[in-house]
């Protein structure tokens, strides 16, 4: 699980240049431009429907833009084979999935599509990853679709890490999972970053969970980035339209009730 890309370079590993994306008539992401470095957790935010998952589907080239580019260490993504740009852009989907079998097969998976020898329960490579996302060895064997929603974030998590990507991305990872879970998540996204460099961008509505490990905050609305910042423009936002999201009344009782 060592990554070799933690160093002084304070370059971009992703940049993204004026993105834009059409569904329909209707303009989801216009002329978007931000970068990503290496140990950041860049998190964003934005109202339903502002095209945070339209964003994370593209930097992972599940969709591809209508204009506009995503440079991975200064390379096109378009030029990468799917399967080589997964394995160094991994991505975490809202709703965990879980491949059929057991937990250990799950985090057999990138080596079996890659036709590489399977690590086995007691390798170094799986007792690693389970340690670090904090799962108990003795779950490798049971069936993944009995464990309970937190553990399978942390198996899909683990599952991803395998890879060694560079960059990690989420949607909503904490949307299905209780408090104590979602702050357990985000304790390992910062020790992945800090430990392994690895760059974490995360599309989310939890604005705890972003006050609570975010480098820096991108607010999304209408296509466009309006205001980005460090956690202080959760308290001090300077546009309106920031201003506007964070006094939203269903926002704010949906924060209460993740607080408590």
């Amino acid at each position: 699980m060592t990554q070799e890309n933690i160093s002084g370079d304070h370059s971009p590993i992703l940049q993204v240049n004026q993105l834009s994306q059409q569904r329909a008539q209707e303009l989801i992401l216009d002329k978007l431009s931000f970068s990503l470095k290496a140990g950041e957790i860049a998190i964003l935010i934005g109202p339903s429907g502002g095209g945070q998952s339209t964003l994370v589907r593209l930097l992972n080239r599940l969709d591809e833009p209508k204009d506009g580019e995503i440079l991975l260490h200064g390379k096109d993504i378009r030029q990468l084979p799917p399967v080589e740009l997964r394995l160094k852009v991994a991505m975490m989907l809202q709703k965990p999935i879980m491949f059929s079998g057991t937990v250990l097969e799950n985090l057999q998976s990138s080596f079996r599509l890659r036709r590489k020898i399977l690590p086995t329960a007691d390798s170094e490579k799986i007792q690693q990853v389970v340690a670090f996302c904090g799962l108990d060895s003795a779950l490798l064997q049971r069936d993944a679709a009995e464990l309970s929603v937190g553990q399978q974030q942390r198996v899909s998590l683990a599952r991803a890490l395998l890879t060694t990507p560079e960059v990690l991305l989420l949607d909503e990872p904490t949307s299905a999972l209780d408090r104590p879970s979602a702050d357990r998540l985000g304790e390992l996204l910062q020790r992945l970053c800090r430990e392994q460099g690895v760059a974490v961008f995360l599309a989310t509505h939890d604005l705890r969970l972003a006050e609570r490990i975010a480098d820096r905050i991108l607010f999304l609305q209408g296509g466009q980035v309006i205001e980005e910042g460090g956690v202080e423009i959760l308290r001090r936002a300077k546009t309106r339209e920031l201003q506007g999201f964070l006094s939203d009344p269903q926002l704010t009782h949906q924060c209460q009730e993740q607080t408590q």
